[in-house]
């Protein structure tokens, strides 16, 4: 898994742990090269604002970024990314985003021009149907959410959404044992669970009080991993890695 990063520095971890195997070394160059831009930005940076005019997609090297809407005075993060995620790519069909796309504590990211994109998608139909399946990899976890949302009380839905970063991040090389370290702090998590930071406070000292995890400072640890996700309702099924919603050669064939 390691060796992919390490060839491809800019795009190794997309798709890494779903689809990345059906990718020749072709296509992972074409990939690569495609990438014309990388920037370093600092924490809170709107990479595109809501109504903007895109003209490039981003892809997430390193670091965090959320989706967020503000309406009514009352941001609301609508989806997370990590390392490897192809941020805006649906930005390509759109031109215009519904949304912010915001970085989250320091961020890598790399841009590509919708006018390579379109290049790629003439001559390179599979990296086509792959950067379609990120795209819809996105729509699966966007419904997750409002599944969740709807379902679970504030602390399972906490618990839920720090489940699905913590198998995000192993799918792509990132996980650690115990837990993972992000940017996120209390206020972000309210906003993504759309409650307030008091009752999120409340929330996440429910978890740490009955020994299943902590959240201190961005730092998530899991003291019990199986309790933890089965609190959060949580199964990983929706992020298309190993699982029941898992390709394997299906992909590989076509």
């Amino acid at each position: 898994m390691t060796a992919e990063p390490e060839k491809y520095p800019l795009s190794g971890r997309f798709l890494l742990g779903r689809s990345r195997y059906v990718m020749s070394d072709q296509e992972r160059g074409i990939f690569e090269d495609s990438i014309e831009q990388v920037e370093e930005f600092g924490p809170s940076k709107t990479l595109t604002s809501r109504g903007e005019i895109c003209d490039r997609s981003s892809i997430l090297i390193a670091g965090f970024a959320v989706r967020t809407i503000i309406e009514h005075g009352r941001r609301q993060i609508v989806g997370i990314q990590v390392p490897g995620d192809f941020m805006d790519l649906h930005g390509f069909a759109l031109k215009r985003l519904d949304h912010n796309l915001v970085t989250l504590g320091p961020a890598t990211v790399g841009f590509v021009s919708h006018r390579r994109l379109a290049e790629i998608m003439l001559s390179q139909p599979r990296l086509t149907r792959l950067f379609w399946f990120s795209t819809s990899l996105d729509a699966a976890i966007q419904r997750q959410w409002t599944l969740k949302l709807g379902q679970l009380k504030a602390d399972r839905r906490a618990a839920h959404f720090l489940a699905e970063i913590w198998h995000r991040l192993d799918l792509v090389g990132l996980g650690h044992r115990n837990g993972f370290r992000t940017p996120l702090t209390q206020a972000d998590l309210a906003d993504m669970c759309g409650t307030t930071p008091v009752h999120m406070n409340r929330a996440l000292r429910s978890l740490s009080k009955a020994g299943i995890a902590q959240f201190r400072r961005g730092n998530v640890t899991v003291w019990n991993r199986k309790a933890f996700e089965q609190l959060a309702d949580f199964n990983p099924a929706y992020l298309y890695g190993r699982g029941e919603l898992y390709l394997g050669s299906a992909m590989a064939g076509d």
